[in-house]
């Protein structure tokens, strides 16, 4: 006897009890992070939001390494290319499949000194932390001494999404996955294995 995907979702152990059970957890923890006020912390996590916006730091940083041949270089030519997957991977794929609504700040008073423009696209997968943690990865594969720097700035990107309040933080944990495997595949082909 087969049990229907409304049983299922009723079953205590059932993949739609879980699927809700997380949700509940999301949201939780979201409006944790809204609640929660932190005025001198809001400002430099709107910014850093805002900078992350199109992967403008990471641009930045591959274009001061592109400036010393050899590894550095390669990094910032790797780093650039696995940003060009995850975005591609969160953007085109990944929230148009999924096209979970973005979170309604007011309902959880997110506090209005964090805001930064509520994004059009949906919210699942977060692109900037996809971004942010492909390039994190890539660069730090072929430079061991920037991984630590940039994974703590693409955590901290991350971090800032949910502070302002246009993401869940599955939203996040879900970019950072997509991120890091998306490093993990432009390195595979590229030839690299992690130093």
């Amino acid at each position: 006897m087969t049990s229907s995907p409304r049983e299922e979702e009723q079953t205590p152990g059932g993949i739609g009890a879980v699927l809700s059970d997380l949700r509940a957890v999301d949201g939780a923890l979201y409006a944790a992070v809204a609640a929660t006020p932190t005025p001198a912390l809001d400002r430099g996590l709107r910014r850093l939001s805002h900078a992350a916006d199109h992967s403008k730091i990471s641009f930045a940083v591959a274009a001061a390494l592109a400036l010393s041949p050899g590894r550095p270089r390669r990094a910032a030519a790797l780093g650039v290319g696995a940003v060009a997957v995850a975005s591609a991977c969160a953007n085109l794929l990944g929230k148009r499949l999924v096209r979970r609504p973005r979170p309604d700040r007011e309902a959880a008073r997110v506090i209005v000194d964090r805001h930064v423009p509520m994004p059009s696209s949906a919210s699942f997968p977060s692109g900037h932390t996809a971004s942010a943690v492909a390039f994190a990865t890539a660069v730090g594969a072929v430079l061991p001494p920037a991984a630590l720097p940039l994974t703590a700035l693409a955590c901290a990107v991350g971090y800032s999404r949910i502070h302002t309040g246009v993401h869940y933080p599955g939203d996040v944990l879900a970019g950072a996955v997509l991120g890091a495997t998306s490093a993990t595949v432009v390195l595979t082909l590229a030839g690299v294995r992690a130093a």
